[in-house]
């Protein structure tokens, strides 16, 4: 088990407050010292300056989806030279009619050297365990879609 933590601070800053009209943006603060300026999506009134909460998750299952896949090609000594992914998130209404980021696509890019590089089946299982394994996509309800790329 392991716990991890941020902050998160906003502040009116003397702006309005009501509907539809009041600030987003805000600071989060991870608990190595990182910061990041946040805000809803620009379609939700956020700024266009800032990340928002459904790229942060995207980026979360992409991040850990890769991670996965890096740690089960080195326990295989595989040598692996680059990983790259443009993830891609659907925001719409889930089967209660909520707002929900319902399905994540991967799109995971992968370059190997050496004498030992994995054919394309063995890197669609790879992905496959990696998906399987990964923290975070064992942690969202959303369908996570993983589709290996050729370089």
């Amino acid at each position: 088990m392991s716990e991890h933590h941020t902050s998160l601070s906003w502040q009116r800053d003397g702006g309005p407050f009501e509907r539809g009209n009041y600030r987003r943006e805000h600071q989060l603060r991870f608990e190595r010292g990182q910061e990041l300026l946040n805000s809803a999506a620009p379609g939700y009134g956020g700024a266009a300056n800032a990340t928002d909460p459904e790229e942060l998750l995207l980026a979360a299952v992409s991040s850990c989806h890769m991670l996965t896949f890096l740690a089960l090609c080195a326990n295989r000594s595989y040598t692996l030279d680059s990983y790259a992914d443009d993830a891609v998130a659907i925001l719409d209404k889930n089967a209660d009619g909520k707002f929900a980021v319902t399905h994540v696509t991967l799109n995971p890019r992968t370059r190997f050297s050496g004498d030992k590089i994995p054919n394309a089946e063995e890197i669609a299982t790879l992905h496959e365990r990696a998906h399987a394994n990964c923290f975070i996509a064992n942690s969202v309800k959303s369908a996570v879609e993983v589709r290996p790329q050729a370089d």
